[in-house]
C-alpha cells in the first residue's frame, strides 16, 4: 500500500489515471481533501492536499515511486509505503494480476 498527496483534485486525478493506465497500481483511492501542517524551509506551513492510497505489489513500487516523483509538482513529494500483513486472498490475487506481477488468466 502506497500513500502520496497532491495539491489539488485535478493533479491527483491525473496521477491516479496514469498509475492505473501504466499498471503501477491496481486501484487508486482519492480521498477527501485534507489540511497538512508541516515545517518547510524553517517555516510552518498549512496547505490543502488530496491524498491518494494506491494498492500495488512490491515489485511495482520502484516504478510507481519514479512515476510519482517525475510528475509531482512538489520538490519533495510525500511517498510512503507499507507492506500489508493480511488481505483477502482474492483481492491480493487481483492486485497482482492488475499490476502484472502474475499473468492475467
Amino acid at each position: 500500500m502506497v500513500m502520496t498527496t497532491f495539491p489539488d483534485v485535478a493533479t491527483a486525478q491525473a496521477a491516479a489515471e496514469g498509475i492505473i493506465a501504466q499498471r503501477l497500481g491496481a486501484c487508486v483511492k482519492q480521498l477527501a481533501p485534507c489540511t497538512s501542517t508541516y515545517r518547510w524551509q524553517s517555516s510552518i506551513e498549512s496547505e490543502q492536499e488530496v491524498p491518494l492510497l494506491i494498492a500495488t505489489c512490491a515489485l511495482r513500487y520502484p516504478a510507481l515511486e519514479q512515476y510519482i516523483q517525475t510528475r509531482h509538482p512538489y520538490q519533495v513529494p510525500e511517498i510512503v509505503a507499507w507492506p500489508l500483513e493480511q488481505a483477502l486472498p482474492a483481492y491480493a490475487d487481483w492486485v497482482a494480476q492488475e499490476t502484472g506481477e502474475t499473468p492475467n488468466v
